[in-house]
């Protein structure tokens, strides 16, 4: 099963991996994180199909998408 995965610090909320899910299971949390932005979470992760528009869209690589333990690398930066 698709597993996602957010690292707080590189989202600056954009929603842009809100919009792009088409089973919307991400969400804008309600915590901060250290660079003074309400980040992306995950709300329900067991609807997720692993298509991976979260991790393609996000402009700051904050998103990783792993499957069995397997982590997709999608840019070289």
């Amino acid at each position: 099963m698709p597993r996602i995965v957010i690292t707080p610090d590189r989202c600056k909320g954009c929603e842009l991996c809100v919009d792009a899910c088409p089973q919307q299971i991400l969400g804008m949390g309600r915590k901060i994180n250290s660079k003074g932005y309400f980040y992306a979470e995950v709300v329900e992760q067991m609807r997720c199909i692993g298509c991976r528009l979260c991790c393609i869209t996000c402009p700051d690589t904050a998103i990783e998408m792993r499957v069995n333990g397997t982590m997709y690398h999608y840019f070289s930066y």
